[in-house]
Formats: structure tokens, C-alpha cells, sequence
């Protein structure tokens, strides 16, 4: 199960990263845009939220190919057997 990977991060984390997290996993890569209409916070609180699940190593920054303008963000994929 994937929400089961990194547990443990995603409850030290505020509120809107939890948020944009479980949007990422449950709809998979999207654009900041997106990430603002889906969650429904704002702009400014998503850069935030991508910010501090970027630190963790939890999100990666893609290159979205319908608008080389924007980017497309995605969950880093841990192996749980680790």
C-alpha cells in the first residue's frame, strides 16, 4: 500500500503538505495549477506544501510536456521492504 511507505514523514508534516501529498497519491503527477484547484488552497500554499515534501525527498519536479512552463509534480516511490 502505498500511503503505508512514509507514514511516519507525512505526520510531521502541517497540514496543507498532508493535503497536497494525499492528492498527489490519489490522483498521481500534477501541475502546481492542479495541485490548487484539487485541494482547493491557495497558490501560495501549495509552493509551501511542494516545498517542504520537496525537503523530504517526497516529491520529485518533473518537466510537463503539454506546457514546458510549468512543472509536473510527482510522489518519490520509496521500497517498503526496506
Amino acid at each position: 500500500m502505498p500511503e503505508t511507505v512514509q507514514v511516519a514523514e507525512v505526520d510531521d508534516l502541517p497540514p496543507s503538505a498532508k493535503l497536497v501529498y494525499k492528492v498527489l497519491e490519489y490522483h498521481g503527477a500534477q501541475t502546481q495549477k492542479e495541485l490548487v484547484e484539487e485541494s482547493m488552497l491557495s497558490a501560495r500554499t501549495v509552493r509551501y506544501a511542494l516545498g517542504r515534501l520537496e525537503e523530504r525527498d517526497m516529491v520529485s519536479e518533473g518537466i510537463y510536456g503539454a506546457d514546458a512552463r510549468q512543472s509536473l509534480y510527482e510522489l518519490t516511490i520509496e521500497d517498503a521492504g526496506e
